[in-house]
């Protein structure tokens, strides 16, 4: 059979240690041999970030800007420890939070649903979506260690040089101070987002902060929401059958545990970060999750939602079998072509990506499957595979639909 054609290429950022092992299995069983695959490659692997000055990341995100659609394999964060074992210059920032700010996205992340793999919660029959607002707060910080005995106080200077000031504590001791920040626009960034989602995949919005107690910040949050709202979205919601409400984010918690699923629910950066892998982990697995940046603009970025998988990776180097799961990577991959079709409108990059889907769930379903899942499913008399003959089995299932 001839390659599916493509007519514009997708944006490619490759990674780190067992993902990007991973990476280059999935493409060459599961997408070169059906597709001729046009990609803008970029090797967002730590030493080539390092080499680079961690210009590679700013581009590749300038080339997901130009050309709508990018895929990206889990990369390495570094720490003082990955400083030592990659001789960094520095402590290169997150690639997903330089990337996240550049496009102005809001990252969507639902768990991939299987028979056999139970969640958790025995109530939750359809997937929760966590949409998490990816700029600022925490990610974005200014620390200080306080030595001793002093005052803290948060200054804004104007333009025009007039102070605002406001204690945050009188130090007796030593301690520690923590700054934040965001922005209106890319709050609004957010809130639109959130409601295009809802709006595309029908599915009701939550959205959740704590305003009680942060009365201007995340209070903030919950005025930009409701006014989008109100203004652009209302009409919309009600013609879809769907609904938006705000509530606390203590409240969100306990309601979601008892929901049935099939929603969106919004969170600022660090709820987002938390909730996502409470929400994953209790579907089955963080390797059953995907993950994509929106951007208001359209533009589109999509990922695996775990890491690197490091102790696998320090297993393969020793020539040590590993049975690591590639499916939230294949889907991320599968993710990224469906919306080139889309936006090309070549339905056969469509057909292909929902077939790629299907066969990686039905594997699964059929009772092979990686480790991690062997160990928490329901199936029966089920076979464990390594890494690579994991991917060969989604081939040949793929073959047979």
């Amino acid at each position: 059979m001839a390659k599916i054609q493509m007519t514009t290429p997708l944006v490619e950022m490759d990674g780190d240690e067992m993902t990007r092992i991973l990476w280059k299995m999935i493409k060459d069983d599961l997408i070169l041999p059906y597709i001729d695959l046009k990609t803008e490659y970029y090797d967002l692997g730590l030493e080539h970030r390092n080499e680079t000055n961690d210009q590679v990341t700013v581009d590749s995100a300038e080339a997901t800007k130009k050309y709508g659609v990018a895929v990206k394999c889990a990369t390495i964060t570094p720490n003082a420890a990955r400083m030592t074992e990659y001789n960094l210059k520095e402590m290169w920032k997150s690639p997903n939070g330089t990337i996240r700010a550049m496009l102005d996205g809001t990252v969507f992340r639902a768990p991939i649903i299987v028979k056999g793999i139970d969640p958790c919660v025995r109530n939750w029959e359809k997937p929760i979506t966590l949409a998490r607002h990816a700029y600022g707060d925490v990610y974005k910080n200014t620390e200080i260690k306080v030595p001793g005995a002093g005052k803290a106080e948060l200054v804004f200077t104007a333009a025009d040089g007039t102070e605002t000031r406001e204690l945050i504590h009188n130090f007796t001791d030593a301690g520690i101070i923590q700054g934040m920040h965001n922005t209106d626009k890319s709050i609004s960034s957010f809130a639109h987002a959130c409601f295009q989602y809802a709006l595309d995949t029908k599915q009701d919005l939550w959205f959740a902060t704590k305003d009680t107690i942060s009365k201007k910040y995340d209070h903030n949050f919950k005025d930009i929401f409701q006014e989008i709202y109100d203004a652009s979205y209302d009409a919309q919601f009600k013609a879809a059958g769907i609904e938006y409400f705000y509530t606390l984010i203590d409240d969100a918690v306990a309601r979601v545990m008892k929901a049935k699923g099939g929603f969106i629910w919004a969170c600022k950066n660090y709820d987002g970060d938390v909730m996502s892998d409470m929400v994953s982990s209790a579907f089955g697995s963080l390797a059953m999750m995907t993950s994509v940046l929106v951007s208001p603009t359209g533009v589109y970025e999509y990922e695996a939602a775990h890491g690197t998988v490091q102790r696998h990776y320090y297993k393969h180097l020793k020539g040590e079998e590993t049975s690591t799961n590639s499916v939230a990577t294949i889907f991320a991959w599968t993710g990224a072509l469906r919306k080139r079709g889309e936006l090309d409108g070549n339905m056969e990059l469509v057909h292909f990506a929902d077939k790629l889907d299907k066969a990686t769930v039905k594997t699964i379903e059929d009772g092979k499957m990686t480790k991690d899942l062997a160990l928490i499913t329901s199936l029966k008399d089920v076979t464990v595979l390594n890494s690579e003959d994991f991917i060969k089995a989604i081939r040949e299932t793929f073959e047979t639909l």
